[in-house]
């Protein structure tokens, strides 16, 4: 966990506690809550501990959104920018320049949606793929609407956020509306030679207007194409950091299994030994017993003879 603000009074800030707060996995959330709120009340900061209480407990989706907003803040900083780019494209492109950004703008969500839940994994807690759905409809949000995207920054969701239908569209002023009706006034009463005028003028505006919303919609692609590579390189990188670890952990079974095998082999060759010096010390205490009883058949012999060599009565 991250080390909180310390104020000049040495006491927490009450904005990092709700940030860690909203970061917390929803199974740890509410004991960690009033943990918090019992601190804060015991160091005297009612208001901060009404504050921490009243936080309500996320769900998986928006505490794995969370999570990817605290862990990655370079990603989801540009993430956020890259929305407001397309909002604005999305407001002055044609259906083909839709598409196109569409297309990128998947991509981006897909990557960013998978290390959402690669991190709540590393936090011990695997995304159902109803969650997942979730988050990409959460990311998708925040791409299309400010409101959902400023929500999203703020690191404090509660649920999860749903995108509006689409992107929005271009706005022009309709046949029948007030400035369509100004402008067909002004064309009948205008002479002819100052509407033709006007009207030129007018085509070379749309077209540089136009010009300019394409190269935001290119500007747009290619920051979206920089995130996407971002996204799969640190993909990449977290891959071939998990093979290195795989490795390393069948390396060490290895070696487990080597020394276990050398160990019984250990066992059973001192189990043997033990085994033979058993019966090595019962054959040592078998001829300590018949040598005594040697020796004493001896002595027995000797002062039998010595009996008998005696003088004769």
């Amino acid at each position: 966990m991250a080390g909180k603000r310390v104020g000049p009074d040495g006491e927490a800030g009450v904005e990092q506690v709700l940030d860690e707060l909203y970061a917390t996995a929803p199974s740890d959330f509410v004991s960690r809550r009033e943990q918090e709120a019992l601190a804060a009340r015991s160091d005297g900061r009612a208001a901060d501990a009404r504050r921490i209480r009243a936080a309500r407990r996320p769900t998986q989706a928006a505490w794995a959104a969370n999570l990817l907003l605290r862990a990655r803040p370079q990603e989801s900083r540009r993430f956020l920018e890259l929305g407001q780019a397309l909002r604005e494209a999305y407001r002055t492109l044609d259906a083909d320049g839709v598409r196109e950004l569409s297309e990128q703008r998947r991509s981006i969500v897909s990557a960013l949606s998978r290390q959402a839940a690669e991190l709540a994994h590393e936090a011990g807690h695997r995304l159902s793929d109803a969650t997942r759905q979730d988050v990409d409809s959460t990311l998708r949000a925040v791409l299309a609407d400010q409101d959902a995207a400023d929500r999203w920054a703020a690191g404090r969701l509660e649920s999860a956020l749903t995108p509006p239908a689409d992107f929005p569209a271009r706005s022009a002023p309709s046949a029948g509306t007030a400035a369509g009706g100004r402008s067909e006034r002004a064309r009948v009463e205008a002479p002819r030679p100052s509407t033709r005028s006007r009207k030129q003028d007018e085509l070379a505006d749309r077209r540089r207007r136009r010009q300019e919303q394409l190269e935001a919609a290119r500007r747009a692609a290619e920051e979206a194409a920089r995130v996407l590579d971002d996204l799969r390189a640190a993909r990449a990188d977290a891959a071939s950091a998990l093979q290195q670890a795989r490795d390393r952990h069948g390396l060490a079974e290895q070696r487990r299994s080597a020394a276990e095998e050398e160990l019984r082999g250990a066992g059973e060759e001192l189990s043997r030994a033990e085994r033979e010096r058993q019966d090595a010390e019962d054959g040592l205490r078998a001829a300590d017993d018949a040598v005594k009883r040697a020796e004493r058949t001896a002595r027995d012999a000797e002062k039998q003879a010595a009996r008998l060599a005696g003088p004769a009565g």
